[in-house]
């Protein structure tokens, strides 16, 4: 009933640039969180950048200064700029959303997209 599209994954060079872009579409009344988590081979799941409905941002320790997460309200979408690239950045991204489907109550849903490749190679 929700999906999230994904797009901009891709390889990049140490030191490069990506922009990953995710929308998301479906039964939506209003998306409250939005975030970006990363999975590297043999590691768990984590959280790389989270941000708010009104655009408050949070980051892991180990992307500060680098990576930036916006979204646009009115697209429903939320994007991840990453600069400075660097190998241990390699990952499959995912994009994930608490949606609120209703007017007529404030429950929120947790979805997810459906991940993007990046690669950095050493």
């Amino acid at each position: 009933q929700v999906q999230l599209v994904e797009s901009g994954g891709g390889l990049v060079q140490p030191g490069g640039s990506l922009r990953l872009s995710c929308g998301a579409s479906g039964r939506i009344f209003s998306i409250n969180v939005m975030g970006w988590y990363r999975q590297a081979p043999g590691k768990q799941r984590e959280l790389v950048a989270t941000i708010t409905s009104v655009g408050s941002a949070a980051y892991t320790d180990s992307v500060k200064g680098r990576f930036t997460i916006s979204r646009d309200n009115a697209k429903n979408a939320v994007y991840l700029q990453m600069n400075s690239l660097k190998p241990e950045d390699t990952a499959v991204y995912y994009c994930n959303a608490h949606v609120r489907q209703t007017i007529l109550t404030m429950r929120e849903y947790e979805f997810w997209g459906q991940g993007t490749q990046v690669t950095v190679p050493s």
